[in-house]
């Protein structure tokens, strides 16, 4: 019996000890053509440069093999490290030597790269490893315009690939490395891909897959997110699968909470390959350039040097909230919570065209002994497939969302207002609800849908002004943060679109817009701030606002 968690991997990493299990079946045979292997930059073999983590990864993946079977035990692996830790010539490495003891006639083996470029990263390396050794010369021809070595004798092979749905489709790979995950993870079709480029295992029993990755340096969408989680829960023990091996180097979670992965002292956590690869006093410099540009270039830093995962997009112009809005974070807020929480309760719609997010929030409000308003924000949304097609870098992200159940993919208006209408109906049975806010240049057919279910619009819906004039509501939602009086459910497709948001000042006015966010999208935000805009009027249930009879707009 074996096992690949690695429970106390916090410990474990943070005093520089192995994360990696020992292998189930040592080859020394294969660690030598391994070891061997000759680094054309670095000037020294495999052996010689490799740090022991390295050299770790690389048994427990040939020593995975039982030979007798003829079948891997350990069928997939996962390496998650920092930029610069010769991730590109550690996958290279292990292929050759793949390729040199693999014993099936005609078999191949695969690396498979996002782009050229990152294929380059990988084919090069291996080229140089067989020009290199005489020996090799002999035993594998290298087919430079192909990317392609050739074993002489069994005529199997090792193809480096920049993936597309064309160059993948129908492979039967024995081994396949896919190289920087985070980037397939920004690709609609990139499961299918690699669904396509590993399919080949299935008749394989000594195939295998290795995922190699950085840390993207947006919040992880699509494959990458998918594998990320999974394969932390194996580390963590959540869940069982002794035939996956995940090897993370990502700092603690105390460690990120203080931020400790800015103290070039703490860089060797996720940088095994530091005083080898990976230059400290280089990070340092590195570090202070990002710090003196800004937010911006410091996420971008420790997303690719630290491993630290983003959650928040903190551009240059972001809208100052995103700041804090992290921390503002409570995961026990639901709308059923929100709704028992609350003594007033307000509800924020934005309507978006078929291309578009159709986005709700519930605010409640309540006051306490020192007379202080705290409010609590429940967002969801909704889209229709046209905003997939029309948003196909996004297409993954949205997945995402939908698997979280923060968004529902529709067919038809019909089903975001019968949930619409279920959510208005549950705040109305509190007794609590004080209004429901929507853009009044863009009201769409609530009214008709309210109206159709028994619910007053009169007395009910209130036109909120949009643009410049959501100026309080911004500014009172990040009084709110800034003093903790103001908690979200902490949603992702939440954060994301508060990552998205920019601020243009206009005057004395402050307009939030995704204008230089590209496709990036806010209505769950603006959602969000509609029902702050109401909130702002200090509604009362059953109060002030219903003795007032018709269609009021504020702002």
């Amino acid at each position: 019996m074996w096992s690949t968690s690695c429970l106390d991997w916090e410990e474990r990493i943070v005093e520089g000890r192995s994360l990696i299990p020992p292998p189930l079946f040592p080859d020394e045979r294969a660690m030598t053509w391994f070891r061997d292997l000759w680094i054309a930059d670095v000037g020294c073999t495999i052996g010689d440069a490799a740090a022991p983590w390295a050299l770790d990864f690389a048994s427990s993946i040939f020593g995975a093999l039982d030979q007798a079977e003829a079948k891997m035990l350990i069928r997939e692996f996962f390496l998650l490290i920092s930029k610069k830790n010769s991730k590109s010539t550690l996958g290279a490495g292990i292929m050759l030597t793949a390729l040199l003891r693999n014993g099936r006639p005609s078999a191949e083996f695969l690396i498979v790269a996002p782009t050229v470029e990152i294929a380059n990263n990988s084919y090069q390396p291996a080229r140089e490893m067989v020009r290199n050794d005489e020996r090799l010369t002999k035993l594998l021809l290298v087919r430079d315009h192909l990317k392609i070595i050739e074993h002489r004798t069994t005529g199997s092979t090792l193809k480096v690939i920049a993936a597309d749905s064309e160059t993948v489709s129908g492979k039967k790979a024995t081994g396949v490395l896919i190289d920087e995950l985070w980037l397939f993870g920004k690709r609609a079709n990139a499961e299918n891909m690699l669904r396509e480029a590993t399919g080949g295992l299935v008749s394989r029993p000594e195939g295998f897959v290795i995922y190699l990755s950085t840390q993207s340096d947006e919040p992880p969408a699509g494959v990458f997110k998918s594998k990320l989680d999974y394969f932390r829960d194996v580390r963590d023990g959540k869940i069982v699968d002794k035939r996956s091996l995940p090897v993370i180097f990502e700092f603690p979670k105390h460690m990120i909470e203080n931020r400790a992965y800015l103290d070039p002292a703490n860089f060797y956590v996720s940088n095994p390959n530091i005083g080898r690869s990976v230059d400290a006093k280089y990070l340092e410099d590195e570090l202070i350039k990002a710090q003196h540009t800004g937010a911006e270039s410091v996420q971008v830093f420790v997303a690719k040097h630290m491993n630290v995962e983003t959650g928040l997009s903190l551009r240059s112009s972001r809208w100052a909230g995103a700041d804090k809005w992290a921390d503002a974070a409570d995961a026990s807020l639901t709308l059923a919570s929100v709704i028992d929480r609350s003594e007033a309760l307000v509800i924020g719609v934005d309507i978006g065209g078929r291309d578009d997010l159709f986005s709700l929030a519930v605010l409640g409000r309540v006051t306490d002994d020192q007379g202080r308003r705290h409010w609590f924000a429940w967002s969801t949304s909704w889209c229709y497939p046209a905003a997939l097609q029309q948003r196909q870098s996004e297409a993954s992200r949205f997945h995402d969302f939908e698997r979280a159940g923060e968004l529902k993919i529709v067919s038809a208006s019909s089903e975001v207002y019968d949930d619409l209408v279920k959510i208005v109906e549950a705040a109305m049975e509190s007794g609590k609800l004080c209004g429901i806010g929507v853009d009044k240049e863009k009201p769409g057919d609530l009214a008709d849908v309210l109206t159709a279910a028994g619910i007053d619009v009169d007395e009910h819906v209130r036109g909120v002004s949009q643009g410049w004039r959501l100026t309080g509501a911004i500014e009172a939602l990040e009084r709110s943060i800034e003093d903790d009086l103001f908690k979200h459910c902490g949603s992702s497709l939440l954060n994301w679109s508060v990552g998205n948001a920019r601020v243009e000042v206009r005057g004395n006015a402050r307009l939030i817009t995704k204008a230089l966010a590209g496709t990036g999208k806010i209505d769950p935000l603006i959602s969000v701030l509609t029902a702050c805009s109401l909130m702002l009027t200090n509604p009362e249930p059953q109060g002030s606002i219903y003795n007032q009879r018709g269609l009021v707009f504020f702002g």
